[in-house]
């Protein structure tokens, strides 16, 4: 059984930086990638995802939808930079869900999840970036600081 690619392999009007698509996002936060529609009230409880089919499914989704069914695969064929993108959100999800305490409730679990989120983190390029021969260092430090 191979592995799950993403959905938006088609989406070929992505900016990319250093071979990483800047998708399109379903949040309120500013940022450089553009904003997907808000889901309608009362339409999914605000803990599950929404089809793949709907106009503000987002990497995001996906990456949280595949997480268990990829995690467990040794090699993975990259078609292109929106499984880039998978991969390293498949791996973030695995390095938050080591940080929240195995004890504790959910705001210990919330506040160990923003710590980490204000810590600096490696971008492709730096020495501590996993995944560095998947991606490309970003052209300057203009690129970089959007990465960021």
């Amino acid at each position: 059984m191979p592995a799950y690619h993403s959905i938006f392999l088609q989406d070929t009007d992505v900016r990319l930086i250093a071979k990483f698509p800047l998708s399109p996002l379903r949040t309120r936060t500013r940022g450089p990638a553009y904003t997907l529609p808000a889901l309608p009230p009362n339409t999914t409880p605000p803990e599950t995802s929404p089809d793949p089919d709907h106009e503000s499914y987002d990497p995001l989704d996906e990456i949280l939808a595949l997480y268990r069914a990829n995690t467990f695969f040794r090699n993975f064929e990259i078609k292109g930079p929106a499984d880039r993108l998978l991969i390293y959100g498949i791996l973030c999800v695995g390095e938050l869900l080591g940080r929240v305490p195995k004890t504790g409730g959910q705001r210990e679990g919330e506040k160990a999840l923003i710590n980490a989120a204000l810590e600096q983190f490696a971008i492709p390029g730096d020495a501590g970036f996993p995944l560095n021969q998947a991606f490309e260092a970003p052209r300057d430090r203009q690129d970089a600081e959007v990465l960021r």
